[in-house]
């Protein structure tokens, strides 16, 4: 046994086989037999990073930077997009699914093996066509529930931003789900007093909108050569097909059958606690399955396509304005709803996640930033956030910009000079001011259309639309209701 004092501390080591402890007075601070951070990273895998957009929501991975403001900011504005949450799948989706489920009931197969023995207990999670394109409220993954409890988080991380009296606008595209998704963020947010102090306005998803909107389009070139290129299979779905054929003697499923099942399971964890078709099939089968999912993003409403930055374009530069007028002028919370496809050309406007090269259609290039799960999952969201901040031994008193995707700082590529990692908004500025195209000009917008965003400075704050009126129609898509 050593012993020594060290400022009248006794610190003593037992040298021994047992368990070493160092103690300072009674509280353990070390142990030889513990470690404080485990080393292993098993496989880093998790299902949910797996299926592209259709499955549940999962935050970004990060790169570490606390979420929180850095210590010398306070945000002083926020301006949130935000997808639907969770659904059914689309009526399109649908019929593939019923095609291929078609296909393994009519096999004539009376005790179903292996990696199907489930099936003689399960049933199709789809009540009926009608809840196409729905958002699901039921399970723990709903997207009715994962709207209301993002509300709530939102009105803790940024509830100092509002009053507690005034009208505070919400924006939604004019489609069914999303419109639902923002109610209930609202009721999450603003609690006993979204019935009087949210004001839904709802912008549609028309053409005729021009840049005056959320989910803006394009048709200068219609050009999808190589949207229309991207892989539905790929090796590893021949391997499946394979397995479950041998397993059931009379099942003939093809690659196609695979991702259409794929798909399937990851929408029956938007409505159900689990989905046994997930365990169906292989992690290396899962990986695929992302893979083309990304591919899918990246070529079709992402920067692979050469139009996408100036329909994101819209967004960029409307939200420049607002945080350049700041707060005081512009207002300080703005909250927009609309789909996966109209988020990824806001990122691609951004110029943030793109991979060193365009995206292989014959392989995976692991390591790629371009990650569907992490850009737009169900409910996914990129937050832009205006910091004031004070001045530091690194960086001087200002404002400063940062971006959030889904939870997770993603550094802005060319400015991370301000506190963690943000960028002045003049730098900020500057450098996207040089890089966005130009939406009119780019998409040949016609002149009778629109030509800027202006719903966020002429906006409604009655709250005749806060709550649904009457029914929702069988399938129902777009609406103003």
């Amino acid at each position: 046994m050593l012993s020594s004092k060290v400022s009248g501390i006794v610190c003593t080591l037992a040298l021994s086989s047992a368990v070493t402890a160092v103690k300072l007075g009674d509280s353990v601070i070390g142990s030889a037999s513990e470690k404080q951070f485990s080393q292993e990273f098993p496989e880093n895998y998790n299902i949910l990073k797996f299926h592209g957009g259709n499955g549940p929501y999962s935050e970004r991975r990060s790169y570490g930077i606390s979420r929180d403001p850095p210590e010398s900011c306070a945000v002083d504005q926020v301006i949130m997009i935000k997808r639907h949450g969770e659904r059914y799948p689309s009526p399109s989706m649908g019929v593939d699914i019923e095609d291929s489920l078609a296909k393994v009931y009519g096999a004539g197969i009376t005790e179903w093996k292996d990696d199907l023995a489930f099936l003689d207990d399960w049933e199709y999670f789809v009540p009926n066509k009608c809840w196409y394109n729905a958002e699901t409220y039921s399970g723990p993954y709903a997207g009715l529930s994962d709207a209301y409890q993002h509300g709530t988080e939102y009105r803790d991380r940024y509830g100092d931003l509002w009053n507690d009296e005034s009208v505070v606008p919400i924006f939604s595209s004019g489609y069914s789900r999303v419109i639902n998704t923002a109610r209930k963020f609202g009721e999450g947010f603003f609690g006993y007093n979204y019935t009087t102090n949210a004001a839904l306005n709802i912008i549609s998803e028309s053409a005729v909108m021009g840049a005056n909107s959320l989910t803006p389009t394009c048709d200068t070139d219609n050009d999808t050569s190589t949207c229309d290129k991207v892989p539905s299979t790929m090796p590893q779905f021949k391997l499946a097909a394979a397995r479950l054929n041998a397993q059931n003697s009379g099942l003939n499923l093809t690659e196609s059958d695979i991702y259409n099942l794929m798909a399937m399971a990851s929408f029956e964890l938007n409505a159900r606690a689990f989905s046994q078709w997930v365990n169906v099939f292989t992690q290396d089968e899962w990986v695929t399955f992302g893979y083309l999912n990304d591919l899918y993003y990246y070529y079709c409403a992402g920067p692979g396509d050469k139009n996408m930055a100036a329909v994101g374009a819209v967004y960029v530069n409307a939200s420049l304005s607002l945080l350049n007028e700041g707060p005081e002028k512009a207002g300080p919370i703005f909250f927009n709803f609309a789909h996966d496809t109209d988020i990824t050309p806001i990122v691609a406007a951004l110029g943030i996640l793109l991979p060193a090269e365009d995206l292989p259609l014959d392989r995976i290039p692991f390591g790629n930033p371009y990650v569907a799960t992490d850009i737009v999952p169900m409910g996914g969201h990129l937050t832009i956030e205006r910091l004031s901040c004070n001045a530091t031994a690194m960086s001087s008193k200002g404002t400063y910009v940062r971006l959030v995707l889904n939870e997770a700082v993603v550094p802005f590529n060319k400015c991370q000079s301000g506190p963690g990692y943000s960028c002045p908004l003049a730098d900020y500025n500057s450098i996207l001011k040089k890089s966005l195209p130009n939406y009119l000009t780019s998409c040949k917008v016609p002149k009778s259309y629109p030509q800027f965003l202006d719903f966020w400075w002429n906006y409604n704050t009655t709250t005749r639309l806060n709550y649904q009126r009457g029914p929702i129609s069988c399938q129902e898509a777009e609406t103003l209701h």
